[in-house]
């Protein structure tokens, strides 16, 4: 899989995805919900519910960002939720998020790295991640750890982009190419972090090749559904 990075710098993957989000975060959420037309909140709805039939007591939010999927699983499950990522900036933005929605107490935001993670093993219920695998710098050992912090018999969850199929595919794909990155360039200041987005989708493998990779790591069971034409994709991988 080619490596695609936000500034293509010495830095390394991880770095710059640190970097970029952190550079974006007071854009991101506004952003995020422009450019998809706030379909990304039916997409983590859907993970919520399918999680849900889990009855989760605690669950694990990794590359949380502004934490709104950390936020749409405690209030669709009750769960007790830590939601992690690499962006202080990021995390800072969901944090004053949180307290707004007096939500602090069932929430804990903190820094870390997805690929290092800070846990003991079998510790979480189930464990989530939303456009978030796609940044990790080494894809593999990233769903490894995911695996290792689930407890046996439970899932990891994962809400990813894959491709649009069908005759809106070159539509959509003109957008995603064209339009979003303009748009994001011009509200972020960032001009890299919107041509990563596209670029980095079009290198992810996603459907089968996903399940796979999924297998491969060592899940039992791995299902998956498509949303929205193939925009986005739910992976449900249990241990």
């Amino acid at each position: 899989m080619n490596q695609i990075t936000p500034y293509n710098t010495e830095a390394g993957k991880k770095k710059e995805v640190e970097d970029m989000f952190d550079n974006i975060a007071p854009k991101y959420d506004l952003l995020n919900h422009v450019l998809s037309m706030k379909i990304d909140v039916l997409w983590r709805n859907t993970l919520v519910k399918w999680m849900n039939a889990d009855q989760p007591k605690e669950v694990l939010d990794v590359a949380t960002g502004t934490g709104d999927l950390a936020i749409a699983v405690q209030k669709g499950t009750g769960a007790k939720i830590i939601g992690l990522d690499l962006s202080q900036q990021m995390l800072n933005v969901g944090i004053e998020k949180i307290r707004k929605i007096n939500l602090t107490d069932q929430i804990e935001m903190i820094k870390g790295d997805a690929e290092n993670l800070p846990f003991e093993s079998n510790k979480f219920d189930a464990v989530s991640v939303a456009f978030g695998v796609r940044n990790f710098e080494n894809l593999e050992k990233g769903l490894d750890e995911l695996k290792r912090v689930v407890k046996e018999e439970k899932s990891v969850y994962i809400l990813e982009f894959s491709k649009v199929e069908g005759f809106l595919a070159p539509f959509y794909l003109f957008y995603f190419k064209n339009i979003l990155p303009q748009i994001g360039k011009l509200v972020s200041k960032d001009n890299r972090a919107y041509t990563y987005l596209p670029d980095s989708v079009n290198a992810f493998p996603f459907g089968e090749k996903m399940k796979t990779i999924l297998l491969n790591v060592g899940f039992k069971k791995v299902e998956y559904k498509k949303l929205s034409l193939g925009i986005a994709t739910i992976y449900k991988a249990t241990k």
